[in-house]
């Protein structure tokens, strides 16, 4: 008997470890997938890291739409680096049992930088609508004021939903082993071994669909409103400028959001997928927002994309005559 499956057979209710599964296929050369996990979150920090420093640095950028931006990247820098822990230590040296406390710190950090993510596509997705629907009223509309009021009201759903969880989850009767069907540990994942009518799954079925199923209800029915204004402008070129500000923001929504419609479809309408796939899907989820959005809003924007080549180039030293 292999060592994970010894570790379910005596891993029986309430024991103090949750079981990870890895990539299929995988787990015979663990070290092989430990350089493109490394090579992943690298370019992620780096890419986001560059943002937040532009951002940072020019004042000029200290508008709302960027503010949002500078928002994403710590979110995607948050998130990729909450899930490295049990993802290194699965491709490095096998391990599957995870502490019990461990996990549910790790499941409370993911959750709150991908609600936040989510939360900050919704804001950016206002914050475009608001710009191309409403132009005349935009700055007044969006104040420092409001600003701040908007980034709290993210810090406080973030936190104030998924705080109570990490205590529910650890108090809760589990009737099922204790394994998990990802390399991470997330909520609904634990609440689904749960016992029945253990009510901490319900709140947590509760979190998943106030934020994740909400979310992209409202950011597409804001492009909904874009699209009807879109088409009551005169040229095309027009139409072609004002679209091209929403292009890589849409292309971020749909990388982030994508993958998890497919996740719960496929699992709702319980679609048989080889495991494999389900797995990658799930890496898809997490692991690519934050290595593609600093690539997106490096090309489609304009002002930070100069300001990058800007930092780049050689500072030119003057000789003395």
């Amino acid at each position: 008997m292999s060592t994970f499956n010894q570790a379910v057979h005596n891993n029986t209710s309430m024991a103090p470890t949750f079981l990870l599964v890895g990539m299929p296929g995988l787990s015979a050369v663990p070290s092989w997938w430990t350089i493109p996990l490394i090579t992943i979150y690298l370019l992620s920090a780096l890419g986001n890291g560059t943002i937040l420093w532009i951002i940072a640095l020019d004042p000029t950028l200290h508008r709302p739409m960027y503010f949002f931006l500078f928002l994403l990247s710590v979110s995607d820098v948050g998130l990729a680096t909450a899930l490295m822990p049990t993802l290194l230590g699965l491709a490095l040296a096998g391990v599957h049992a995870v502490p019990a406390s461990a996990c549910l710190l790790q499941m409370f950090f993911v959750h709150v930088f991908s609600v936040m993510e989510s939360s900050v596509l919704l804001a950016m997705a206002l914050d475009r609508a608001l710009a191309i629907c409403r132009p005349l009223h935009y700055p007044t509309l969006l104040t420092n004021d409001v600003i701040s009021k908007i980034g709290l009201a993210i810090a406080f759903r973030c936190l104030g939903l998924h705080l109570p969880l990490p205590f529910l989850l650890a108090h809760m009767p589990y009737c099922h082993p204790q394994v998990l069907t990802h390399s991470y540990c997330l909520h609904p994942d634990i609440a689904h071994l749960a016992c029945p009518g253990a009510w901490g799954a319900f709140y947590s079925l509760f979190v998943v669909l106030s934020a994740m199923g909400l979310d992209p209800l409202l950011i597409f029915f804001s492009y909904g409103l874009i699209g009807r204004v879109l088409q009551g402008l005169g040229s095309s070129e027009d139409r072609w400028k004002a679209g091209q500000t929403c292009a890589a923001h849409l292309s971020a929504v749909l990388l982030f959001y994508m993958p998890m419609i497919f996740l719960a479809l496929i699992d709702r309408l319980r679609v048989p997928i080889p495991q494999p796939a389900h797995t990658l899907l799930s890496y898809i989820h997490f692991l690519l927002p934050p290595l593609i959005n600093p690539i997106l809003y490096s090309v489609k924007m304009k002002e930070i994309r100069e300001r990058i080549l800007k930092r780049l180039q050689p500072r030119k030293v003057g000789c003395v005559q």
